[in-house]
């Protein structure tokens, strides 16, 4: 029997995986039908390479981990998480960062508010929070992931041997 597990004890890439595969089964969340041309972030050079049904689930379980991790978390912040590095050319110019591109993390904020897993605050902190029923479904997923994730682990005893 495993203890309380929550989002902070499990791998994000299991956790995000795994959220993206229950968070298909949301009417709210949806992909638009402009997904399919657009870069996730300006220093990329292409779209993802994935279908826009499995980028986009994945995009969005990540959105909803990062503000269970960070909430209350707004646009900006969000943007810089999801940038990068801009390759400038014309010789031995200097990278530079960029942010993430702000309409697909709005779109997604939208669409998690609409499904109820998020909402805004104003305080302590102006963004948005994790809702009652979102952290409900992150812990729940998290012990999924951590019952298959810890699994095959041998029991770690915290008893001490002199």
């Amino acid at each position: 029997m495993l203890p309380m597990v929550t989002v902070k004890d499990v791998p994000g890439q299991l956790m995000v995986e795994k959220l993206s595969e229950v968070l298909k089964q949301y009417e709210e969340l949806k992909p638009p039908e402009w997904a399919k041309f657009i870069k996730t972030n300006p220093a990329n050079e292409r779209p993802p390479d994935e279908p826009v049904e499995v980028w986009w689930y994945k995009r969005v379980a990540s959105v909803l981990r990062r503000v269970y991790l960070l909430g209350p978390i707004g646009l900006s912040r969000l943007r810089k998480y999801y940038g990068g590095t801009k390759r400038r050319r014309h010789g031995m110019r200097k990278r530079h960062k960029v942010k993430g591109s702000g309409k697909l993390l709005r779109y997604i904020l939208q669409q998690l508010e609409k499904a109820g897993l998020i909402q805004w605050v104003d305080s302590p902190r102006k963004g948005r929070a994790i809702t009652k029923k979102g952290k409900e479904l992150l812990d729940k997923v998290a012990e999924e992931v951590a019952k298959e994730y810890y699994k095959g682990e041998p029991k770690i005893s915290l008893e001490v041997k002199l």
